[in-house]
Order: structure tokens, then sequence, then C-alpha cells
């Protein structure tokens, strides 16, 4: 039974070191540096992931980030990491700020809403406005929207004056003054460009 308690004690510490994540570093003494970055992989990844999956509550977008950060060690660093004081504080800094830059894009994502779908112009728009004058077509914009009726009824649809006043439910009278008062803008709009 004595011969077995000197084999424990290694094996309870080798146990212990697997489940703080640190295998590698174990193996490695103080003076010798920073571990190359495939034993960092393996040693901190899944404890870099759980961190992440904290973070941003998506465990295919945690991987996603504690890869994207081990690329960046690996491109500014290399394979050694000799020029890492700390490569386990900058490993968890940039978990840390990939996971907030996750989280205000998925935010900005969530609150964008789309334009509602615009209108189709009316298929007389379409033919109106490749024959008729375009300064003709914003002038009419400009009036009142029954100042319009009013004139689209009668030079368009060639109604007659007691016809609108029927269309529109109002008297033949009203039908006069709107429509001498929208001829008398439009002159005065077209008569300015021309």
């Amino acid at each position: 039974m004595t011969l077995a308690f000197p084999l424990v004690r290694p094996l309870v510490r080798w146990w212990r070191s697997a489940l703080s994540g640190s295998v590698g570093a174990a193996r490695r003494t103080p003076s010798s540096g920073p571990p190359p970055i495939n034993e960092l992989y393996q040693a901190r990844r899944l404890r870099l992931v759980r961190l992440a999956v904290l973070m941003v509550d998506d465990l295919g977008t945690a991987e996603d980030i504690v890869q994207d950060v081990f690329a960046a060690l690996y491109r500014r660093h290399g394979a050694e990491l000799r020029s890492v004081a700390d490569p386990d504080a900058y490993l968890t800094s940039g978990v840390m700020n990939a996971a907030r830059s996750a989280l205000r894009r998925r935010r900005t994502a969530r609150a964008y809403v789309p334009p509602p779908p615009g209108t189709a112009p009316a298929a007389e728009e379409q033919v109106l406005s490749g024959q008729s004058d375009p300064e003709v077509l914003s002038a009419l914009g400009k009036l009142t929207v029954r100042q319009r009726q009013v004139l689209v009824l009668r030079y368009w649809s060639e109604l007659s004056e007691q016809e609108i006043a029927d269309v529109l439910h109002v008297s033949r009278g009203t039908v006069k003054s709107t429509a001498h008062r929208a001829v008398e803008i439009l002159r005065n709009l077209l008569g300015e460009r021309r």
C-alpha cells in the first residue's frame, strides 16, 4: 500500500491540472516562456468557449469567436508566442471583446426595421409620365387633392361639371370655382418656368 502512494500523488496532480485546463503548462518550466499555440489551444479552448457561450448565449457563435481569437493570436505572434507575456490574458481579453462585438452586431440586426414596401405606381401614371410633360405633372402635384380630382375628371375623363359634382358629391358651383382656381395656379406655376 505504501508503494502505491508515491504513484498516486503525481496522478492526482495531473488530474487537477487537467481539470483546471493547465495540462500543457504543468510540463513547462516558468523560465521556458509561454507554451506554443497548439498546446495553448488544447489547454484553453474549452474554457474560452464556455466563457463566450456565457456572453453570447449561442454555442456556434462562441466557437467562432474563440477560433477567430486564436487565429488572430497566431497571425500576430506566430506559433511560439515568445513576444506575448501572458497569452491567457490576451485570449480572455480577445474573447470578451469579440463577444461584445457580436452582441453589438446582433442588437443592431434586431433593431433594424426594413422600410415598408413602396406603393406601386398606378398603370396610368406610367403612361402619363411617358407621354406628358414632366413639368405639368410636377405642377399638378402641387395642387390640392380636390383641385387635381376636378381637373382630371374635367380634362382627362371629359366629364361635364354636373357629372363631376355628382361623382365628388359637391355642388356644381364648387366644381366651377375649384377648376378655375386650379387652372390659375397651373398657369402661374408653368408660366414662370417657360
